[in-house]
């Protein structure tokens, strides 16, 4: 059903929030190069892949403003610190301009939260000039895990912090989205992600103060808007 918008949030500018994203264990090349052909035509701010379509997306993406994230230490954040600074250093060297990293949630959990910032602050500075959103998996954390995961996050250098990894039990909900904005601030980057599928989804979780979106669905929301 199409939906009437504000010109706040015209097809546009809702495109240039979203991140378009295929993070399948299925996905074949034919699909990430669609993926690549779907964000040139809608606008969107980034294609967000696996680290092993990252070649194929940078080639597909080479001429065009759209990003190519990939993920890094993906579903589990359980990796070494070496093995996700050096992932996130050749997913840049073959042509990420964004990653996304899965923070270390046990050790979150566990109090041992120097370990989680250098964690965080080792893939910071391996990424070099690429942006780094860290994923605290909000569906497995307590509200005060949320704000402390947001805080060790700006403190190592990410640019945004984001709710979901889309494989855990439950994805982005406007309740941690507001929580994480009032955390980080104004200015920081909030990335909701998980179980986005609907433009009343988008509204709600860029209403509640994410100003990037996670989703595979970006196509479906586009279609429902007008203007």
């Amino acid at each position: 059903m199409e939906m009437k918008m504000t010109s706040a949030w015209n097809r546009s500018r809702m495109a240039s929030c979203i991140d378009h994203t295929l993070l399948k264990p299925t996905a074949t090349a034919d699909q990430i190069a669609a993926l690549c052909g779907e964000a040139v035509a809608a606008g969107f701010a980034a294609v967000c892949v696996n680290p092993c379509h990252i070649p194929l997306a940078a080639v597909r993406l080479a001429s065009s403003p759209v990003k190519v994230c990939g993920v890094i230490g993906f579903p589990l954040g359980a990796n070494s610190t070496y093995i996700k600074a050096e992932e996130a250093r050749l997913a840049v060297d073959q042509g990420a301009r964004e990653v996304d990293m899965v923070m270390q949630i046990g050790a979150l959990k566990y109090g041992r939260l120097v370990d989680v910032e250098e964690d965080i602050r080792k893939v910071v500075g391996a990424a070099g000039k690429a942006p780094v959103k860290v994923i605290i998996e909000t569906c497995l954390l307590t509200d005060e895990e949320k704000s402390a995961a947001c805080r060790l996050a700006v403190n190592a250098g990410a640019k945004f912090v984001k709710t979901s990894t889309g494989f855990g039990s439950g994805g982005a909900t406007p309740a941690d989205v507001r929580l994480m904005r009032s955390t980080v601030g104004p200015a920081f980057g909030v990335k909701a992600s998980g179980g986005i599928r609907t433009l009343t989804d988008a509204l709600a979780m860029l209403e509640a103060g994410a100003n990037r979106l996670g989703t595979s669905s970006g196509m479906q929301i586009l279609s429902q808007m007008r203007g």
